[in-house]
């Protein structure tokens, strides 16, 4: 045993630093927290506020074996990130495993390589109770707002729902923005454009400044173009330049990564997370955009090197955010002489940072703006070319500029053809188009992470969870807007003047967060009664309050003493005097019974309902379709919705029925249901339609080979391709062309998959409904429909496939018990009554 004990909060991570240090250094993981609130119940005093902390029946024998190798070590060094999360897994693991304080070190680092791991051994300090404070007090807060919230929306709205304080607030931004949209009236105005050309023909497009408010005075404006001539009325060049953005912090790399590379929040702190514990870059959660003078100088080196001198402007980044604290330098590259990683999904977030760092320290694109004047001093405005010239490419020579919407629609970085001042133009076109402003756009996963640091709303850390459980809970979703239609005008003068009816599509939207119909319900509720703890401005000033915490300027216990002063009276009022809410919304008289017809929540989710519950006759209902919610259908919409289920011709001796299901609208065709198209609209298929989709499905259907005697068909799932053999679907990777299949890769892919299936089990226990499988990601145990984990050894390591073939069952059963008290047991008969 080595006299040194070195725990960290993953593998991965120890895997890397065991690399740096000798032998007398034994690196092992505490995989995460050992230790949190219980599951079950609040587990907090509300007198004192003190935590009643756990170790969870699935880290019991790994807290077991880290006592065994704490006792055996000289000192423990304790290795967890150097943030309020990390600083508390630390102080858990010194609680727990009863460590001496004069034998335990706390080591942190900001990037996991030999020069940071050796300074921070030759540099170690005590564990900073002020940080565990500040972690313990969020922790504390949120599963108090969570406890006693949640139960309230059990009995007022629905059962098994759930709020959060930063959740519930970003559920709130969502909501709030799709009011806004919904409530928004478009404005309509006239954009002018012309075409022009000089004298030699070069085409030469450009614009009014100012757009006309009505028809008239646009169609006024193109006549009196057609009585004048054009000429350049002057040219001017401004030089200009443009500046690489700050290394990144968490958030940003978040929004960037999201524009950039498409990731999810979620998927970018994963993929983050790896590089970092590989020690491919520093630590990436953090607020600050500095850089250290070594990483300043390597960057320096590294440019100048590959660029040349004059592409080199080092500097330093200051951090506006005054609480930009638990970080001390920005997301970069632990080394700038790696340029690449072999891994690909490492590689493209490795590389967005490597060049966002490297754009940093370069020096700024230089641009010549171009504006050039065309009109008549007869003409109440004129028209305005614009373009611009990049002189210099500076930063832009590695990173290049993304565009948001707008900019994509502008043409200012155009090239301009060679006019003089006084030169006559001849003009192609003019046109007047009619245009409509448009609402504040939903918010994309960048957005929303923008939108919430502004307000100072959670922390680095928090973001991915937030988002992630929000969608989770099901009161956001990302869903595709239909575009809807409206008629625009155009007047265009070329030869003569004419006006022309067009139809523009607007509103489409993809890949956007919309609240559902129990996400609006559920905020409205919350806003009308918790007002308070869904202020924007509270969430912000508490996470003041835990800034304060960790600057040792603040009880923490204290903190939380104010705050449930104020907030359980509020939970009793709630609970006693608020009405139930459903979003409830009459949308009119039913013209066949004349009773109400409600838009509202009921016990299976958005629905319509035809009279009331008090009635002598039972109300009636209907299930909206998936594009519809509560609060914007209208009660022509919602009685067509009793139309469905129909039925259709019988086709091929079989019945067709149109209906709405739990996964959406479909046809049933005999006992075969057949999905509809997105978007399309149940009550708009016919026979004729009915049929066209009764077709495809067939042609899907038929088989495309077979396979030993037995057909082989085809289809597209939930998880992508696949081909279908007896009972067995096969995935069918993108390397294979999936629409021109050969008989060669379809055997191929079928012995593959009968292959892995022939290894799928390493142990089988069919009669007790357990067995030890190999999965995607490393051994597990699958108990009934249940994945569960399969501890570690004795050693704290995984178990390798040949030690597992020698496990009895009894020791997977206690296993199973360890992560499922239940396991095993006789469930109790319900009783039956008999009616009288």
């Amino acid at each position: 045993m080595s006299k040194n004990l070195v725990i960290v909060e993953s593998p991965a991570k120890a895997k890397t630093i065991q690399k740096y240090l000798g032998n007398d250094f034994e690196v092992t993981s505490s995989m995460g927290h050992i230790r949190d609130l219980p599951k079950k119940g609040m587990g907090i005093n509300l007198e004192t506020f003190t935590p009643d902390y756990e170790v969870p029946s699935d880290k019991k024998k790994l807290v077991s074996d880290l006592k065994a190798r704490a006792k055996k070590a000289e000192i423990v060094w304790l290795a967890s990130d150097e943030d309020r999360e990390g600083e508390a897994i630390a102080w858990h693991l010194a609680e727990e495993l009863k460590l001496k304080e004069d034998q335990t070190k706390r080591i942190v680092f900001h990037e996991i390589t030999k020069n940071a791991i050796l300074k921070a051994v030759e540099n170690p300090r005590k564990i900073d109770e002020n940080l565990v404070n500040a972690q313990q007090a969020r922790r504390v807060l949120d599963r108090i707002v969570g406890f006693e919230m949640s139960p309230v929306l059990w009995k007022k709205v629905k059962t098994g729902l759930s709020a959060g304080r930063v959740q519930s607030v970003a559920v709130r931004l969502v909501v709030e923005r799709e009011k806004e949209i919904q409530s928004f009236e478009p404005k309509h105005s006239y954009r002018v454009e012309g075409l022009f050309f000089n004298k030699e023909e070069k085409e030469l497009s450009a614009k009014l400044k100012k757009d006309f408010a009505t028809e008239q005075e646009a169609e006024d404006y193109l006549n009196l173009c057609s009585k004048n001539e054009f000429k350049v009325l002057n040219i001017e060049k401004k030089p200009g330049q443009r500046s690489a953005s700050a290394p990144f912090t968490t958030s940003t790399l978040q929004q960037e990564a999201s524009n950039r590379l498409g990731y999810s929040v979620t998927t970018t702190m994963r993929i983050a997370q790896r590089l970092y514990e590989e020690g491919y870059i520093t630590y990436m959660r953090t607020d600050s955009v500095n850089l250290s003078q070594e990483a300043i100088a390597s960057a320096k080196d590294s440019i100048i090197k590959e660029f040349g001198e004059e592409y080199s402007t080092p500097k330093n980044y200051t951090t506006k955010n005054t609480s930009a604290q638990e970080a001390h330098e920005a997301i970069r590259p632990t080394d700038f002489r790696l340029k690449s990683l072999g891994d690909v999904q490492l590689n493209k977030l490795y590389q967005l940072i490597y060049k966002r760092t490297m754009a940093s320290q370069m020096a700024p694109a230089k641009i010549e703006k171009t504006l050039i004047e065309i009109g008549n001093s007869k003409l109440s405005q004129n028209f305005e070319a614009a373009g611009e010239v990049i002189v210099f490419d500076g930063f832009l020579r590695v990173y290049g500029i993304t565009k948001n919407e707008e900019e994509e629609n502008d043409s200012h970085n155009k090239i301009l053809p060679k006019v003089n001042i006084g030169e006559m133009l001849h003009y192609k076109e003019i046109t007047a188009t009619e245009k409509f402003t448009k609402a504040a756009a939903r918010y994309t996963e960048a957005a929303l992470v923008k939108k919430l640091e502004e307000l100072g709303i959670g922390r680095p850390s928090t973001y991915a969870p937030t988002i992630q459980t929000i969608q989770n809970r099901e009161y956001v979703e990302k869903r595709e807007v239909a575009a809807k239609e409206r008629e625009i005008l155009q007047i265009t003068l070329s030869s003569s003047l004419k006006k022309e009816k067009r139809i523009e599509k607007y509103g489409f939207d993809k890949n956007k967060f919309l609240p559902t119909d129990i996400g609006i319900v559920v905020n409205d509720f919350l806003v009308n009664n918790f007002n308070e703890v869904l202020d924007y401005g509270f969430t912000a000033r508490v996470e003041e309050a835990f800034d304060i915490i960790a600057e040792g300027n603040s009880s923490w216990k204290e903190v939380m003493a104010q705050f449930y002063e104020k907030f359980h009276p509020t939970i009793e009022n709630v609970e006693e005097h608020a009405e139930r809410a459903t979003g409830d919304r009459i949308l009119g008289s039913d013209p066949k019974t004349g009773k109400n017809v409600h838009a509202r929540i009921g016990r299976f989710g958005a629905m319509i309902q035809i009279g009331e519950a008090d009635d002598d006759e039972k109300p009636v209902f209907a299930s909206l379709l998936p594009h519809q919610n509560i609060a914007s259908i209208t009660l022509e919409e919602a009685l067509e919705l009793f139309k469905i289920p129909f039925s259709l011709n019988d086709y091929e001796g079989k019945e067709v029925l149109v209906g709405v299901g739990r996964f959406g609208p479909y046809i049933k065709w005999g006992d075969i249901y057949i999905s509809l198209p997105k978007n399309e609209d149940p009550l708009s298929v016919d026979n004729g339609r009915a049929l066209e989709i009764i077709e495809e499905k067939k042609k899907a259907d038929a088989p495309i080979a077979t396979y030993k005697g037995e057909p082989v068909t085809k289809g597209v799932g939930r998880f992508g391709p696949f081909i279908k053999y007896t009972n067995l679907f096969v995935n069918v990777p993108k390397k294979y062309d999936f629409d021109k299949l050969s008989q060669s890769d379809i055997q191929e892919l079928i012995e593959a998959k009968l292959e892995k299936e022939a290894n799928r089990y390493i142990q089988q226990w069919t009669d007790q409904k357990f067995s030890l499988e190999n999965g995607r990601w490393g051994p597990f145990i699958r108990f009934g429909k249940k994945m569960l984990k399969i501890p570690l050894t004795d050693k704290g390591e995984k178990y390798t496939p040949q030690e597992l073939k020698e496990v009895s069952a009894d020791e997977v059963k206690k296993w199973i018990i360890d992560q499922d008290e239940t396991a095993f047991k006789e469930k109790a008969k319900k009783k039956t009554t008999k009616k009288k």
